[in-house]
């Protein structure tokens, strides 16, 4: 199914410019076992239903941000930068 992002930097796009970068998730800390690595970097949640999720818009700006999407309908209904703490 294709739909359409709006990206915050050039607005909306195809979704074949963009890249999907899975869900956020906090990484682990540096004392994390092995079994905690492999289940940051292998594990990804499959809601069905509303969830935030990072995409790179590939084609045209180089941004990363956030989109609030119903993966049930592909319906985006947020996007955002990404405010970092240091910001």
């Amino acid at each position: 199914m294709s739909f359409q992002i709006d990206c915050p930097n050039c607005g909306c796009r195809p979704v074949w410019e963009y890249h999907y970068g899975g869900t956020p998730r906090q990484r682990p800390d540096g004392s994390a076992t092995e079994r905690q690595w492999a289940e940051y970097l292998y594990n990804r949640p499959n809601i069905a239903g509303e969830q935030t999720e990072w995409w790179y818009h590939r084609s045209a700006c180089k941004l990363w941000f956030l989109v609030r999407r119903d993966t049930r309908t592909n319906q985006v209904l947020e996007t955002k930068r990404f405010a970092s703490a240091t910001e």
